[in-house]
């Protein structure tokens, strides 16, 4: 069949397209030995239902068709890493299980620079930033530390998909979504679009320029990152993990940290069972040894 043809065999609804056991076991394979994220067959339509949008983008009739583009002889890097900004989840929201901030500030903070005859910059990583809501909250808090205490810091903030992290570099945000910032930290940090019928706002440039966006994939063995690092957000990320993933990520992130440095997890996740030199110190926040 000639390339021509194609359009000719192309469903006219996408919604129809069915994903076949073998290429949701090709699917489910590589997603999980690349970026770790468990696919049971209780999540097979949900797969099938955010990869029919990649089909309707490449006009390919089928899933079949899809794999082969993807796994075939000449494998698509680029469609690579548009599967994997597809499949991946990004909920996040500004200010979001706000007793961490608190205790950031009030806590882990204080432990850090306690003693120090000379405060230096603080490196904290946001592990899994989505479209910029935690690493920008982050910025937010260490901000009014930075202005109250005087203690400098940057942000890095790492993501596995490309989609978002563009969105968190633009760092453009509904109204409605930023709700949750206290209202005289929204005159300090939020500019609003000159448009207000578009009902948009932007984080203001001082705080963008502190925040450093780049990709990075939790699986890999070593992280290309700024050490060492005294605090890392990595909320609502293992529940997507096996154990022994956690085990082995939970490891880097030890390896990353300065020692005394502290990991925020998200509220349903634990470290417990696992062998890693952390220690607990409040539900869901962890600290090396120093």
């Amino acid at each position: 069949m000639a390339d021509t043809d194609v359009a000719t065999f192309l469903p006219t609804e996408w919604s129809n397209i069915k994903l076949a056991t073998r290429d949701f076991n090709l699917l489910k394979t590589f997603i999980e030995k690349e970026i770790g994220i468990q696919i049971p067959p209780a999540k097979r339509v949900m797969l099938e239902t955010r990869l029919r949008k990649r089909l309707r983008a490449l006009e390919m009739p089928d899933f079949h068709t899809y794999t082969a583009h993807v796994f075939g002889p000449n494998r698509d890097e680029a469609e690579i890493v548009q599967l994997i900004n597809a499949v991946t989840t990004n909920k996040t929201d500004f200010f979001r299980e706000p007793a961490h901030f608190a205790f950031l500030t009030r806590e882990a903070v204080p432990k850090l620079v306690e003693g120090r005859s000379e405060i230096r910059p603080l490196t904290v990583w946001s592990a899994a930033s989505s479209t910029g809501e935690e690493p920008y909250t982050l910025a937010i808090v260490l901000s009014e530390l930075e202005e109250s205490q005087g203690v400098p810091w940057h942000v890095v903030a790492t993501d596995i998909s490309t989609a978002v992290l563009a969105r968190a570099r633009r760092a453009i945000y509904s109204e409605t979504s930023t709700a949750t910032i206290p209202q005289h930290l929204k005159y300090k940090y939020l500019l609003r679009s000159r448009d207000r019928t578009q009902g948009l706002v932007r984080i203001v440039p001082r705080l963008r320029q502190k925040v450093t966006f780049q990709r990075l994939n939790l699986l890999d063995p070593r992280y290309d990152l700024p050490r060492p690092i005294d605090v890392i957000f990595c909320r609502n990320v293992f529940i997507y993990f096996n154990r022994p993933t956690q085990s082995q990520i939970l490891l880097r992130f030890v390896d990353a940290l300065r020692p005394g440095g502290f990991v925020f997890l998200g509220h349903s996740e634990t470290i417990n069972g696992l062998s890693v030199p952390l220690v607990q110190i409040a539900p869901t926040i962890y600290r090396k040894a120093i």
